[in-house]
């Protein structure tokens, strides 16, 4: 079961807290804060609020594509704003960050090969209503409090509008982003990605889907229209009040905390949600959009339920399956079959945790659909096509000056300079060699890859001697893995290999843990695709 995850280890958790404490007692001016008891999600009514839509995107106009092409593509204009939303009936309003109207935001419903123009515009109050921590690079308080910059996460897009982190801007201003989509048919989804303060933008609800089609996946024939549901997953604090509580370390001078787990379960942006279907099959399109949380969905009846998808787009054949595990980040098209479900109610679990309920009707059904049995080729790439193979650690230390834990990359914080530097149409080998205790979601930015496998090793000898010395065979990605992903979990202690054709664009790009408060301290860095030929 994977709802929490231990971060730290049992010692690296004490000297932690003897090191807060110490800084503490040497601080007169930090004095935590009270605790306010947070919400238990128990004492209210399960299923008693409708599972709400995504409001779907609409264009103002067409304009010039800026790619050269002559092409007139939509036009968009999404506002970043302040709302209010109830998450419960029986909740007053929760203040959020929206794009749009709501959380999450609105829905992109797109075609492979026809372009979209977006403006984001940051419509957001001058002051953040979530706990800044100031020691973190790039939230300096100098740094203005409220800023944005939108990734759209799995899109092969050019650098200028792929939302790099340090590319934020202010309430009043905004940016124009070109999405080429030329790319399979998948969901994708967009969210903030401003240095310092990511993890809380997207806990105050700035993110939202974004879907791309193609006429492979119309020739299947799989379930549409209403019977095609999104479904986004996140885990939220709430005060009694309804109010967002965002967790915080007991030293209010550094509130950053290395994990953070809500208790609400909220789907689509509501608490127990239901779900009127018919007996037939439905496409579920489901994102963990969670900061920090890992699902294991499973129905509570123990049915089976068929993958069909995963991050970008089809796999080759449905895996059925009794539970699907999602990491931060991670999307799964998955198909449940209803009809042999007729006049029932299940829940959609992630245990401990109840999700929604499906109400499952006994309306005669004139055609329940069918999943076919082929979706579309993966063909595996070779690894001899690789031109270089990258090792790369995933390492953690406690800081005892600055009392707070720190991920990194390959031991390299952000700022340093550039060391991963991929050529344009060549494809790479990384081995992600993950010294901590932790499950890390490492998602790289502009590409699509294809894992090749895990294994397991020695994490001791490898930090004491740099001796990698693999402890099992090599473990081949689960069925549901074996298609083309942008998200990759990386277990403890173990080599993972991923295998990355750098293909569609040269620029600055970026690949980070896709747990949140991991990212923002600083489990994130940047890479380069430079053109053929290249020395920068």
């Amino acid at each position: 079961m994977i709802t929490r995850r231990r971060f730290l280890s049992q010692s690296t958790l004490i000297a932690a807290s003897s090191a807060v404490a110490r800084a503490m007692v040497h601080n007169s001016h930090a004095v935590a804060p009270p605790v306010v008891p947070n919400l238990d999600p128990d004492t209210l009514a399960r299923f008693v609020d409708p599972l709400p839509l995504p409001q779907l995107a609409q264009p103002i106009e067409r304009r010039m594509a800026p790619d050269g092409s002559g092409e007139r593509v939509p036009f968009y204009r999404v506002p970043m704003r302040a709302i209010s939303a109830k998450l419960h009936r029986d909740l007053p309003p929760t203040n959020l960050w929206a794009f749009g109207g709501s959380v999450p935001g609105v829905l992109f419903d797109t075609r492979s090969g026809e372009g979209r123009l977006i403006e984001w515009a940051n419509e957001l109050p001058q002051k953040h209503f979530l706990p800044i921590d100031h020691n973190l690079h790039g939230a300096e308080k100098n740094v203005p409090e409220v800023r944005g910059v939108v990734h759209l996460h799995g899109g092969k897009t050019p650098a200028e509008s792929d939302g790099y982190p340090e590319d934020w801007y202010v309430p009043g201003q905004s940016r124009t982003y070109y999405y080429p989509n030329r790319q399979d048919a998948a969901l994708l989804w967009y969210h903030d990605h401003a240095m310092g303060i990511n993890r809380l933008n997207i806990y105050a609800g700035l993110f939202g889907l974004y879907i791309v089609r193609d006429s492979v996946e119309d020739a299947l024939h799989l379930p549409s229209g209403k019977y095609e549901i999104p479904l986004v997953l996140m885990d939220r604090n709430l005060r009694p009040d309804g109010q967002l509580s965002y967790p915080v370390s007991p030293d209010p001078e550094r509130p950053w905390v290395p994990e953070a787990f809500g208790e609400a379960q909220l789907v689509n942006g509501k608490l127990f949600p239901y779900l009127d279907v018919e007996p037939r099959l439905y496409r579920f399109r489901i994102l963990n959009a969670a900061n920090g949380r890992f699902y294991r969905l499973s129905l509570s009846n123990g049915a089976q339920m068929q993958q069909i998808g995963t991050d970008q787009g089809l796999l080759p054949a449905p895996v059925a399956l009794k539970y699907v595990q999602l990491a931060p980040g991670e999307r799964a098209d998955v198909i449940v079959d209803f009809s042999v479900h007729r006049g029932e109610k299940l829940q959609l679990m992630s245990e401990p945790f109840e999700l929604m309920q499906f109400r499952v009707s006994n309306a005669a059904v004139s055609d329940v659909g069918a999943v076919p049995a082929a979706l579309r080729p993966v063909p595996r790439i070779a690894e001899s096509s690789a031109v270089l193979t990258r090792r790369l650690t995933l390492d953690e230390s406690l800081n005892m000056v600055a009392e707070s834990m720190g991920m990194l990359l390959n031991k390299t914080p952000w700022h340093a300079p550039i060391a991963e530097k991929p050529v344009l149409n060549t494809t790479e080998i990384w081995e992600l060699v993950n010294l901590t205790e932790d499950v890390h979601p490492i998602h790289l930015h502009l590409v699509r890859f294809q894992i090749l496998d895990r294994r397991r090793f020695d994490v001791f000898d490898y930090m004491t001697a740099n001796k990698l010395r693999f402890t099992s065979p090599p473990m081949r990605p689960d069925a549901n893995e074996m298609g083309w992903k942008d998200t990759v979990r990386v277990n403890s202690g173990t080599v993972t290999r991923i295998i990355v054709p750098f293909v569609g664009y040269a620029g600055r790009y970026i690949w980070h843990c896709h747990i949140l408060e991991h990212e923002e301290n600083e489990m994130m860095r940047p890479y380069e695709v430079l053109r053929a030929g290249s020395s920068s």
